[in-house]
C-alpha cells in the first residue's frame, strides 16, 4: 500500500465477509503508522445481537493489535472532535446506523424526515473523515434481498441505495465483497 486512502467504502451482502475484509484493510494501514478505531453503530436488542456484540468486542480487546472501541448508534458526527490525524476509523454498520436513526423516534416517515436522517448519516461520515487519517465504511447491499411490498422495506432500501451512492461517490475507494472475495468497484489499489 503506497499511500493511504482517507475514504474507503465496503459493501456486500450479510456475512460476504466485508467486515473481516475491512479490518484487514485498517490492519494494514495502521502498519504504515496510525490507531485502530472500531466506530460500532449497533444496539444490542436482542440476546443473539448481544452475543455478537460481545464476540466481536472479545476479539478486539485479545487481539494481536490493539483496537479503540467508540460505540454511537445515531449521530454520529457528535463523536468526530473525538478523532485525530492518527486514527484509522473502522465505522461498521451504514444499515444499522440507518435502522438507529429511522427508529430513534416517533416521526412519520414524510420525505423532510427521510431527507434529514439522510443528511445527518452523510454529514455524520464527512465529519469524522475530516478529523481522521482513514475512514473505512461498511454497509450491506440490501438489493440482493427479495423484492417485498411492504413501504417501509421499499423506503429503507430505497433511502440506503441513496445514502450508497453518494457515499460511493466522495469514497476514493469502493469494495463489493461476495463470498468471502473484494472486487475494487472504484478507485486503484492502494
Amino acid at each position: 500500500m503506497a499511500s493511504a486512502p482517507s475514504f474507503v467504502f465496503i459493501t456486500g451482502g450479510v456475512r460476504s465477509g466485508k467486515s473481516s475484509f475491512a479490518e484487514r484493510m485498517a490492519l494494514e494501514i495502521a502498519g504504515m503508522g496510525g490507531n485502530l478505531v472500531y466506530f460500532a453503530t449497533g444496539v444490542p436488542s436482542d440476546a443473539e445481537m448481544r452475543e455478537r456484540i460481545g464476540n466481536h468486542q472479545r476479539d478486539r480487546e485479545t487481539g494481536k493489535y490493539k483496537w479503540k472501541t467508540v460505540e454511537q448508534s445515531i449521530e454520529i458526527g457528535k463523536r468526530a472532535e473525538e478523532f485525530t490525524k492518527q486514527d484509522i476509523v473502522l465505522l461498521d454498520c451504514v444499515t444499522t446506523l440507518l435502522n438507529n436513526e429511522l427508529f430513534a423516534n416517533d416521526k412519520s416517515w414524510d420525505r423532510i424526515f427521510l431527507e434529514s436522517v439522510k443528511e445527518r448519516i452523510l454529514k455524520g461520515i464527512t465529519a469524522i473523515k475530516n478529523h481522521v487519517k482513514t475512514i473505512i465504511v461498511v454497509s450491506n447491499e440490501v438489493g440482493y434481498e427479495p423484492l417485498s411490498e411492504n413501504e417501509l422495506v421499499l423506503t429503507y432500501g430505497r433511502l440506503l441505495g441513496a445514502i450508497h451512492r453518494q457515499l460511493v461517490e466522495a469514497a476514493d475507494e469502493a469494495y463489493l465483497v461476495e463470498a468471502g472475495i473484494p472486487n475494487l468497484m472504484k478507485g486503484m489499489k492502494s
